[in-house]
């Protein structure tokens, strides 16, 4: 669905897919200890910064936030579908959906 309006907003289709993946660098946070990791990557992984570009693109009319609220709210969702969710701060692999 994300893809669908991302067409029929006329946004490059080839810049949803290269960006899509984006979101995951906030994993390097695990580089450093999981407490530090999951919050890096909770911060890149929940809606509050989607809906808040979309918000401002509402009152901007700047396109360019709107496209990224759409990839970012796609990896998100993508993510969700596939069981990964929200970190705990004790391992990577506890999440709020499941111990994956």
């Amino acid at each position: 669905m994300a893809l669908s309006l991302y067409i029929k907003l006329g946004f490059p289709i080839l810049y949803f897919f290269i960006f899509l993946l984006l979101p995951d660098v906030s994993m390097v946070g695990y580089i450093s200890n999981p407490a530090i990791g999951a919050k890096i990557y909770n911060l890149g992984h929940n809606l509050v910064f989607p809906v808040l570009l979309t918000f401002i693109y509402l009152f901007s009319q700047t396109p360019l936030l709107l496209a990224i609220a759409i990839v970012w709210s796609a990896h998100i969702f993508m993510d969700r579908t596939m069981g990964y969710g929200l970190k705990y701060s004790d391992e990577f692999k506890h999440t709020h959906i499941q111990n994956l």
